[in-house]
C-alpha cells in the first residue's frame, strides 16, 4: 500500500499544479509563510520545508532585502544539469547514453533551426564560429572550449523553442564539465564543420545540416571516449 504524501510534499504538489494551470507565473511572489500555512491548513514548519524543497528543485527562489520573499523562479537548465552530473558521477547514467541523447536532440535542433531560424540567428552563429576560430589561433584552449559550446546554445535559440533551449543548455553544460574533467583536447575540424552546418542552415537544407551534425557528433564522441579512457588508465 502506497504511503500518503507528507504535508510538505502536498504543498509542493499544489504549487506545481498552480504553475501548470497558469495561476502562478515566473516572477510571481508567493504569500508569507504564515499566510501559506493558513491557506494550506499546515504548520509553518511544513511550509518552510516545502519552500526549501521547491528551491532545491529550481521552482522558487528566496530573495533577501527590502523586496525579499519567495518568488517563482525563471526556468533554466541548472537543476537538470546538476542531477545528470550526479548520476554520471554515481554511474547511474553512462557517457554513451549521454552522447547518444545529445546526438538525437541536436539532430532535431538542427532541423528546427533550418526551418525557423532567422538571418539574425545565423549571423550570431557565424560570429560565434569566428570567435572560436580566433581563440584557436591564439592558443587559448580553455576559453575556446567554453566558446565552442556556445555555438550549440545559439543553435538551440534559433529553433525558437523554449524546451529545446533548456535541453540543449543542460546537455551542453554537462558536456563542458566532462570535457574539463577528462581534459579532452579540441578537434581541429570542428570550426570547419560548424561553418558547413551554418551554410546548410542559411540554405534551409535541413537534411544535409542534420547529416553533418550527426557525423560530427559521432566523431566528437569517439574522440571524447578515447580521451576519457586514456585519463582512466593514467589514474590507475
Amino acid at each position: 500500500m502506497t504511503a500518503p504524501p507528507r504535508v510538505f510534499e502536498s504543498i509542493c504538489d499544489e504549487v506545481r499544479a498552480r504553475l501548470a494551470r497558469g495561476e502562478l507565473k515566473t516572477g510571481d511572489k508567493l504569500p508569507s509563510e504564515r499566510d501559506l500555512a493558513e491557506s494550506f491548513g499546515a504548520s509553518r514548519a511544513a511550509v518552510r520545508e516545502a519552500l526549501r524543497s521547491l528551491e532545491r528543485g529550481g521552482v522558487v527562489e528566496l530573495r533577501k532585502g527590502v523586496k525579499g520573499g519567495t518568488y517563482i523562479a525563471r526556468a533554466d537548465a541548472t537543476q537538470v544539469t546538476r542531477s545528470l552530473d550526479d548520476l554520471l558521477c554515481m554511474g547511474g547514467v553512462s557517457i554513451d547514453s549521454l552522447t547518444e541523447s545529445r546526438t538525437i536532440v541536436q539532430g532535431a535542433v538542427v532541423r528546427l533551426a533550418a526551418a525557423r531560424g532567422t538571418e539574425a540567428d545565423f549571423d550570431l552563429l557565424e560570429q560565434s564560429i569566428d570567435r572560436t576560430e580566433a581563440l584557436t589561433l591564439e592558443g587559448r584552449l580553455e576559453e575556446r572550449r567554453v566558446q565552442l559550446l556556445n555555438f550549440y546554445r545559439l543553435l538551440a535559440e534559433a529553433t525558437h523553442n523554449e524546451v529545446m533551449q533548456l535541453l540543449v543548455g543542460s546537455l551542453t553544460d554537462l558536456v563542458l564539465k566532462l570535457l574539463a574533467r577528462h581534459q579532452v583536447q579540441p578537434r581541429a575540424t570542428t570550426v570547419r564543420t560548424h561553418r558547413q552546418i551554418l551554410r546548410c542552415l542559411r540554405a534551409r537544407d535541413a537534411d544535409k545540416a542534420a547529416m553533418l551534425m550527426s557525423d560530427h557528433l559521432d566523431k566528437l564522441h569517439a574522440h571524447f571516449a578515447k580521451a576519457a579512457k586514456k585519463r582512466r588508465v593514467e589514474s590507475l
